[in-house]
């Protein structure tokens, strides 16, 4: 039953923005609902389904170039995370992302490969520190969103997977933009790849990175819950996960130019005698060592994107926190 004084939009949200109705304990919903069925606290089924799912993507990504061996483990890991303990939906949401990156890296691939031999710390084929740094903040927030059901904890992991993809959107499509990049800190012109460097293009590639994460996310939650909870009006559930967008949108944009700010400014950076040129590289393709230049030489790139996909987070469960003191 509807509340006395709380029925319409209000009392929708609450049910919509709970914990997918099919998986909670109704005293752990804060909302009057029964559950169609009981479950256990361990959602053993999902983390089954998550493993065999992250599995099966992992070795068919290994056996087209896009993962390592130890990436297919760092995909299991959070695939086997996202899936057990946020859902299907939270689950499709990382195969959108590993999908829409995989195909990005391979667009116009030869024109990229140079910068990435002679910039990149990492190439495009990820390996376990890659797939825990882009999407190991995601796989915590779907533990937390287990244990503790908020709708910031979800805002929070659109954030982080918004980051990742916006930050990959950037790169791939960035580097081959036809004018140079400006240092975000300075604004000197600075040669493509180089960290820190933003332009135009790329900046537009992480907006469109970030959007195209939240309308994944509103889709397939909306699918989700549309088909948990029957008879539940598919335009009102659009409708209410519409918030989704401008959380990764903003979580994705926030992310990624601090990723930009910190490769601009603390992260270690290599300096190449044989190629004349800054790198993030320690070890140079030829196997000489190069010479450290600046930042800290602790923090690489695997950790600078580690606290990128934090920031978004931070941003996107901000956004949430604002809209919903709007809201009440």
């Amino acid at each position: 039953m509807c509340p006395t004084g709380e029925c319409a939009p209000l009392y929708q949200a609450r049910i919509v923005f709970s914990r997918y109705t099919s998986a909670i304990p109704s005293h752990r919903k804060g909302i009057d609902v029964e559950p169609e069925s009981p479950l256990p606290v361990i959602p053993a089924l999902r983390i089954a389904f998550g493993l065999f799912a992250s599995g099966l993507i992992g070795l068919f990504a290994y056996w087209r170039g896009s993962l390592s061996r130890s990436g297919v483990s760092g995909a299991m890991i959070v695939g086997t995370l996202i899936f057990g303990f946020g859902g299907i939906a939270w689950g499709l949401l990382l195969i959108t992302f590993f999908v829409t990156s995989t195909l990005l890296s391979r667009f116009r691939r030869r024109e990229k490969e140079r910068i990435a031999e002679e910039k990149f710390d990492k190439t495009d084929t990820r390996d376990i520190w890659q797939a825990l740094a882009n999407a190991g903040v995601a796989a915590l927030l779907a533990v937390i969103y287990w244990l503790n059901p908020e709708n910031w904890v979800m805002a929070a992991f659109i954030g982080a997977l918004a980051t990742a993809n916006a930050d990959t959107w950037a790169t791939e499509l960035g580097v081959l933009s036809k004018k140079p990049p400006h240092l975000i800190t300075t604004g000197q012109v600075v040669e493509p790849g180089t960290s820190g460097g933003i332009s135009a293009a790329g900046t537009l590639a992480t907006a469109a990175g970030g959007l195209v994460i939240g309308v994944a996310m509103v889709i397939w939650f909306s699918l989700e819950q549309w088909v948990q909870a029957r008879g539940v009006d598919l335009r009102v559930v659009l409708a209410l996960s519409s918030w989704m967008i401008p959380a990764a949108l903003l979580g994705g944009v926030a992310g990624s130019l601090f990723d930009s700010l910190l490769g601009a400014t603390v992260q270690a950076i290599y300096y190449s005698p044989w190629r004349k040129k800054e790198t993030e590289k320690r070890i140079d393709p030829n196997g000489q060592p190069n010479e450290f230049r600046r930042g800290l030489p602790w923090l690489n790139n695997d950790l600078v994107n580690l606290a990128a996909t934090l920031t978004g987070a931070a941003a996107g469960a901000g956004v949430w926190i604002l809209i919903w003191q709007f809201l009440r």
